[in-house]
Formats: C-alpha cells, structure tokens, sequence
C-alpha cells in the first residue's frame, strides 16, 4: 500500500484523535496542507481530509458499502493494554468491553474503539 486517505467531518478533531493516535504507534507526521494532514510509516502514508460542506449531511456508517474498520499490528499483548489504559485516561469508549480483550474470540487479543467519526479502529496483538 503507497497511502490511504479518509475524509473527516472535523479536520481539527480528527487530527487531534489520529494524530496522538499514530504518533503513538510510531508514525511520523508527514504533511500538512489546508484541508488535510498526513502521517507515515513504513512508507505508507495515511491522509486524513476535510469532507466538504455538500458531503457532510450523509454520516458515516461502517456498515455501508465502503470502509468497515481498521486494524493496526500491535507490537505485543502488553502494547494492546498500554494503549487500552491511554484511551481509557483520554475518554475513549473501549467497545465490546465485557469480552475485551478477547472480542474477537479466545485467540485474538486486541482493543476495539472508534474514531470522532464513529470508523472502527482496533490495535492486534502478535
């Protein structure tokens, strides 16, 4: 993958969500311009965009056609936690928090949480 680009309803909120977010997990801010930010790791970049007025009134929802989640290797089960209690400290809803951390069933070790935009985003352990 060279980049992916979302469009956000609030590009000051998202890029305060994602920006903690991925600089966290170890990528690099990258660009700025007036309507977006970027950040990058590995080579992939991953763009975050100011949706435009005339697109704002339908929301987003992961179970429509397009973007359902997305997940993000996480180093190890400790990671998962660390990143589990910086949500938590931050106001971020964990979801599925009765099965957490094994929502995903009894071999899969991960957070799942969403976006100011409600986009789905989980860390994985190894």
């Amino acid at each position: 993958m060279h980049h992916l680009e979302l469009n956000v309803s609030d590009l000051e909120r998202s890029s305060a969500f994602w920006g903690w977010l991925l600089e966290w997990l170890g990528h690099a801010p990258h660009m700025q311009w007036e309507r977006g930010r970027s950040w990058m790791v590995d080579g992939i970049e991953l763009a975050f965009v100011q949706t435009a007025p005339r697109h704002l009134a339908a929301p987003f929802h992961r179970g429509q056609t397009g973007l359902n989640h997305l997940a993000f290797r996480a180093r190890s089960r400790e990671q998962v936690d660390q990143l589990t209690s910086a949500l938590r400290e931050r106001g971020v809803e964990v979801l599925y928090a009765a099965q957490h951390p094994f929502a995903g069933g009894p071999d899969y070790y991960a957070v799942f949480f969403e976006d100011p935009d409600r986009i789905k985003v989980e860390l994985v352990a190894p």
